[in-house]
């Protein structure tokens, strides 16, 4: 089941919502590209064994870092975009709905109960979680998944991320990405750096979602060491590890932004809901929206008929 465009939220709405600006995906499922199912497509070629699906649902299988694959190993545009895509869902805040919440802003809070239903049936309906390392070599080498992959992405930092979320993910050995934004860094319910750290040393990945959630589309000359380049530092700092990923705020980019981000180091970057640019595909990852309105078995068929 795909969202209709009612079921999407405004950027208004959802930053009326929240203290800080907050992510807002400017295009809904069901104007999303489709593909094969990339559960089904890998279930051959880029499937691995039982033991190693075992260890990357434990978050242990290592994948190259992508500054040590060689440029000739590296596949085209055209091969990257060809690959079966990889279901990735992005959430925000997790936690109950309140009186003031608005219809809109719902979209983007998932319900705790829901939540745990959620990430239950990735886990009864055998799904693996990857990392963006695994990713990566995955679409520019071919390099083997577990079956099922499924990436799990939080933006915006939300305290609930760290206290809610992830003992979630812990029960079934999950792990995600964080994409922070350094602004709220340590603000009352947004995590700390002691909490980013630790999601870090805890095999999570954490990557950058800007200073302060500006669009990226409005950037001109200091804005990309202020949005970009000093956070980036704030986090390799707190985590020791180099930042290599980037969400972008709203899910929106333009191709200027591009080799801005490529010249500070980072690797891919996410959209939201929008078509890849076939140009630039590492740079234009797509993911969906976990809505806070899905059941276990609405979240099951948008990823089933979204990639």
């Amino acid at each position: 089941m795909k969202l209709t465009p009612s079921a999407l939220l405004t950027a208004a709405a959802l930053a009326s919502a929240l203290t800080l600006p907050s992510c807002n995906d400017a295009k809904t499922a069901a104007t999303a590209e489709t593909s094969t199912p990339a559960s089904t497509a890998m279930s051959g070629t880029a499937a691995t064994t039982a033991a190693e699906d075992s260890a990357a649902k434990a978050g242990t299988t290592a994948a190259p870092d992508p500054s040590t694959i060689p440029a000739g190993s590296i596949a085209d545009a055209a091969t990257i975009t060809a690959r079966p895509q990889v279901p990735i869902l992005c959430y925000h805040q997790i936690r109950d709905w309140r009186a003031k919440d608005s219809k809109g802003a719902k979209d983007y809070i998932v319900p705790v109960d829901a939540f745990k239903k959620q990430i239950q049936m990735l886990a009864d309906s055998g799904y693996h979680t990857i990392l963006p390392d695994q990713l990566y070599a995955y679409l520019t080498t071919g390099a083997k998944l577990p079956s099922k992959p499924i990436m799990l992405t939080f933006d915006d930092t939300d305290l609930d991320q760290f206290t809610v979320a992830k003992p979630e993910l812990d029960k079934h050995n999950f792990k995600a990405v964080y994409f922070i934004m350094t602004v709220s860094l340590g603000r009352p319910r947004y995590m700390s750096k002691a909490q980013v750290k630790q999601l870090s040393d805890e095999g999570n990945v954490i990557g950058s979602h800007t200073w302060d959630h500006h669009n990226v589309k409005k950037y001109q000359g200091e804005d990309w060491v202020t949005q970009i380049e000093k956070p980036t530092k704030t986090l390799e700092e707190i985590t020791g590890k180099d930042i290599k990923y980037f969400a972008y705020p709203f899910g929106l980019w333009n191709p200027e932004a591009i080799p801005e981000l490529k010249k500070r180091g980072m690797v891919a970057a996410f959209v939201l809901a929008e078509k890849r640019d076939p140009q630039d595909p590492l740079f234009t990852i797509r993911r969906i929206i976990a809505s806070g309105y899905w059941s276990a078995r609405t979240l099951h068929n948008s990823i089933v008929q979204s990639f």
